[in-house]
């Protein structure tokens, strides 16, 4: 059980009744279920800090709902029929941990890390991360804690880095456009291969990958063609490319530069050959040898895609990290994931905005080739501000010490006896083992004894890839576990040969351009400048550190600095996703309790963590129902029902998983209209694969009659855990939302983590991974780049499950109900109120339509979500489900303060509308048409400020934001001017000195 100081008020339960605790303290008490057992009890106990209501607050909110107890609350807003045991989420079943016995396991798990030294390679480094960066960007809430850019007025901070991160990679690849990155190189490469297929408006088949592809690559490639029924083959492309028949169905080709081996080939030829056949050419390759190799744009390719997490982007057993996406212009408008682009606010001074919206899968649905609706931001801003911080120059010396120490170390293999057998390479050797009259079994023991990991290749050769983290004597260590092996002489330092000053790079490949000449990258070298420059960005953001961010289906929840410490500790950042298993316990007991725990909470049978995003997790939770269907002889079924109310990467999840897909219609009362539902399943019934449910729905309620489904969207599981589960509504498989209901940081727009649960009969067929075997011989292929995904911030979640406990867990459930019925009580008189149950409840968020406004007053969502932002909130999801409205989730973390000054703010702002529907404020020239009103408006003269209202109206329109307002940055956007004139990197050095003179 929870211990709390004695001085807190008890927590309501069924037996508790509010009448006593109706009057609210002068000061908040810990929100507590009992006073300490004793005087050595533990305070720091985690739900008194993450649940934001005290005893006090809750009570209040129930006596003004009209109910005497939560269970007697929540037996009204969740249907009776779905309910489970308490016992099936609680303190027996999940035993809760203090804060300090949370840190003290994590320590204990750790400890089965074994920090070694790895030069495997294979597109994952030991990047040194900068203090400066790490401290501050990394490990800051300013940081982490926003959400995706969707409100740019308070945004314009990452926005801008952002823009730096595509500009590092546009400049870098010497591509025309970069998109803000996707979730790791794999994936990216699979996009790459659709956007080649689809180019080419679907009817070329075939996709050739080079046989120097990094596996994990492949693996994630043959799941994503299989869907769309592309052909992959595999092999060398230039001689593939002269076989005429597979030649003529050819929509694009995939090469690595370097590839996996080390090997740097000459491609432009290539290129003209894949070009002749009208396909695309994609090239995968590495940033840091992009300073000293040709760029692939000068060369020919039509979409280069990496990961950026080299830059400054710890390992942590592989991610997350942010890939990137760069193609030439032709491509820009179908290029998947989010842009970055410049534009101008109302004032018409330049700001940086989401561009060409229109793009996302919320909105596209069954059309979407691809079901990106997110990025790896917090990674990508990381990368970036490495680049800042570095420069050019700096980029370059950091490139050529890894590069000249790879000369060092082939002399002195080769002086040993090896053979290399990549004479041209920039930091990655292959080398051949029975050349010293060894094996490449014994080089690994050789190895693991002094605490090394080489590449395993096969039984003659191994791989060793350098990085920046190198030194001297490291160096040493490395070469003499290959004297050793080969019964060599030893080495040190005293007898090292001298390094070719040739690069080991052929001629015709070395880089001759320029990189990076913008003057972000060129001017923040010292730690003082890169700090306020870190800290100038951030305070153009809002966070969690400022205020509640209600955006419904978002979860935006607390995301404690004690789950988040071990993240950054060397013992699970530094771990390469290949290192041996018997290396690795502590991560794998951790990933072990995280899937039990999960399979408790959705009453599922088994888990697969290697989803890294939640439409991964949907795209991964289709898969596998595919599988199962192909594993019975019934391949055929390949319908999946879909509502309409349904989260837009749903449709688009299914098209990529091969399915097809019909639309459930939904009841006027935002319910799930089960007649059409009946109907569809008996016309499609010989074909049927799925059907995919959102539960509870996205308008933002609990549906009764909703437990004969197969996959449930786990987006709104933060309305569930305690009270229903997905197993219990009839799901088989369910996808979950780890930077939803578990805290995992939203990171302004990724990372995330999308794992699947099922039923026994799918457990077979979870994903599987070609480096790291993993799952059952029926396993689909992987979905992900690192078999664990992105496994470092697994941490997290596993950290807020076990501090809250199963008792924590379900009370966050109720809070996060209540809050949500409280706040629909305090706005129904002032706001429509779209969608409620029969009981006239809703559950944890609430959907109010703004569409009389539009009517009355020609006011549209947009205006009232700007209008917030003078409030100092970030508004609530917009225009979504449905295109009148709002959708508000307050979560269970918020404090009834918080909430009421929420309200406060869309009451006062309900007044503002009315004065304008009454004729006191004009229809086109308001407070909520000019919103928001930055200082920069604030401050015009006299003469300039021409508005019907004063300036206290505009910034001050309540007495509480005399003491806490956050100012947005820029006026009003203009979208439509950003998307005409698609810009999407940095000014240039022409336009920055302009810029400066003006």
């Amino acid at each position: 059980m929870r211990r709390v100081s004695c001085l807190a008020p008890k927590r309501v339960s069924s037996k508790v009744t509010p009448t006593s605790l109706a009057r609210k303290p002068p000061t908040r008490g810990l929100a507590t279920a009992k006073a300490p057992s004793s005087l050595f009890a533990s305070l720091d106990t985690f739900a008194d800090r993450h649940i934001g209501p005290d005893d006090r607050e809750l009570a209040l909110m129930l006596s003004q709902l009209g109910y005497e107890s939560m269970d007697a609350f929540v037996a009204d807003a969740v249907p009776p029929k779905i309910r489970v045991s308490p016992a099936d989420v609680s303190n027996e079943s999940i035993p809760a941990l203090t804060e300090s016995e949370l840190h003290a396991r994590a320590r204990e798990l750790g400890q089965g890390n074994k920090p070694f030294k790895s030069y495997i390679g294979m597109g994952y480094h030991n990047a040194v991360v900068p203090p400066v960066i790490l401290r501050n960007v990394m490990e800051s809430p300013a940081w982490y804690t926003p959400y995706t850019p969707y409100q740019p007025e308070i945004a314009q901070g990452r926005l801008e880095s952002l823009v730096n991160f595509q500009t590092m990679i546009m400049s870098m690849t010497a591509m025309d456009i970069a998109n803000a990155s996707l979730l790791d190189e794999a994936t990216a490469a699979a996009e790459g291969m659709v956007l080649s297929f689809v180019n080419n408006g679907s009817k070329k088949r075939t996709f050739f990958v080079d046989q120097g592809v990094a596996p994990q690559t492949l693996a994630v490639l043959r799941t994503r063609a299989k869907g769309f029924g592309i052909q992959l083959v595999v092999g060398d492309v230039s001689r593939i490319l002269e076989d005429d028949t597979l030649r003529s169905d050819i929509c694009g080709a995939l090469v690595q530069y370097p590839d996996v081996n080390g090997s740097i080939k000459d491609f432009s030829s290539l290129a003209e050959s894949v070009h002749s056949a009208k396909a695309l050419l994609v090239c995968a390759t590495d940033l840091l040898a992009l300073t000293m190799l040709k760029a692939p744009g000068e060369w020919g390719a039509d979409i280069v895609v990496g990961n950026s997490a080299r830059f400054g982007v710890p390992a942590g057993y592989g991610g997350p990290h942010a890939a990137f996406f760069a193609c030439t212009e032709k491509l820009k408008r179908k290029m998947p994931g989010r842009l970055i682009g410049r534009s101008r606010d109302a004032q018409g001074k330049p700001a940086y905005r989401l561009a060409l919206q229109t793009r996302e899968q919320h909105i596209r649905r069954e059309k979407a080739t691809s079901n990106i609706c997110t990025s790896q931001a917090l990674l990508a801003n990381m990368a970036a501000m490495y680049a800042v911080y570095h420069g050019p120059e700096g980029l370059k010396r950091i490139a050529r010490k890894v590069h000249a120490l790879t000369q060092l170390l082939k002399s002195l293999v080769e002086k040993s006896g090896y053979r290399v057998a990549n004479s041209e390479f920039f930091d990655t050797l292959t080398i051949y083992a029975p050349a010293a009259n060894t094996t490449a079994e014994a080089l690994h023991k050789a190895s693991t004894d002094v605490g090394i990991n080489l590449r395993r290749i096969d039984d003659e050769f191994v791989g060793v890839t350098l990085d920046e983290s190198v030194g001297l004597d490291d160096l040493i260590v490395l070469a003499n576990v290959f004297a050793t092996a080969a019964s060599a002489s030893p080495v040190s330092p005293l007898n090292l040969p001298h390094v070719d000053s040739i690069a080991a790079v052929p001629s015709a490949l070395q880089r001759k351009s320029t990189f990076l000449p913008h003057a972000v990258f060129n001017t923040h070298h010292s730690e003082t400048e890169m700090l306020r420059y870190i800290y100038h960005l951030q305070s153009k953001d809002l966070g969690l550190v400022h205020a509640m961010i209600p955006l419904g289906s978002c979860t935006m929840k607390l995301n404690s600095t004690s789950s988040m410490i071990p993240l950054t500790w060397p013992e699970f950042s530094t771990i390469h996703p290949f290192a041996p298993k018997d290396q690795v316990t502590g991560y794998l007991q951790v990933i072990k309790e995280l899937e039990s725990d999960l399979c408790k909470i959705t009453g599922f049978h088994a888990c697969s963590l290697q989803p890294n995003s939640g439409a991964a997790g949907e795209y991964a939770g289709l898969s596998v129902i595919r599988a199962y269907h192909e594993s019975r002889g019934e391949g055929h079924r390949d319908i999946c029902l879909i509502p309409v109310s349904a989260h837009g990467t749903n449709p688009a999840s299914a098209v990529m998983a091969g399915l097809k897909v019909v639309s459930v219609k939904s009841l006027p009362d935002g319910s799930l209209d089960l007649e059409d539902l009946k109907a569809k399943a008996e016309k499609h019934k010989d074909n049927l694969a799925a059907f995919m449910i959102t539960y509870p729905s996205t308008f933002g309620v609990f549906e009764d009659g909703v437990q004969d489904v197969l996959y449930l969207d786990g987006a709104n599981l933060n309305a569930q855990i305690g009270l229903t589960n997905p197993a219990t509504c009839g799901g088989d498989v369910c996808h979950m939302n780890l930077h939803k209901t578990f805290a995992i940081p939203h990171g302004g727009g990724g990372p995330g983590v999308g794992p699947i649960c099922v039923a026994k009969h799918l457990a077979p067929f979870l994903p599987t991974h070609p480096v790291v075997p993993i799952g059952d011989e029926n396993a689909i292929n992987a979905v992900s780049a690192a078999p664990f995904g992105s496994a470092s911030i697994l941490l997290i979640s596993w950290a807020y499950i076990k501090m809250l406990g199963g008792e924590g867990l379900s009370e966050s459930t109720h809070a996060a109900l209540l809050n949500a019925n409280y706040m629909a009580h305090r706005l129904k008189d002032h706001y429509s109120l779209r969608y409620k149950n029969k009981n006239g409840r809703v559950a944890h968020e609430l959907l109010i339509d703004l569409q009389e406004f539009d009517k009355a007053a020609g006011l549209k969502v947009t205006d009232f979500a700007k209008r917030l932002q003078d409030y100092g909130f970030h508004p609530p999801t917009c225009s979504w489900p449905i295109s009148t409205c709002m959708l508000i989730e307050p979560t269970e973390s918020e404090t009834l303060e918080e909430i009421d000054r929420f309200c406060d703010a869309m009451i006062q702002i309900r007044k503002e509308a009315e004065d304008i529907i009454t004729g006191k404020q004009p229809k086109d020239n308001n407070l909520l048409k000019n919103a928001p009103h930055p200082i920069s408006v604030l401050t015009t003269s006299d003469a300039e400020w021409n508005r019907p209202y004063s300036r206290q109206a505009a910034a001050f329109p309540v007495p509480w934001l005399h003491e806490r307002k956050f100012w947005p940055t820029v006026s009003r956007i203009d979208d439509a001017y950003g998307d005409l004139n698609l810009i999407c990197d940095c000014p240039s050095v022409e336009e920055t000195v302009e810029s400066q003179s003006a």
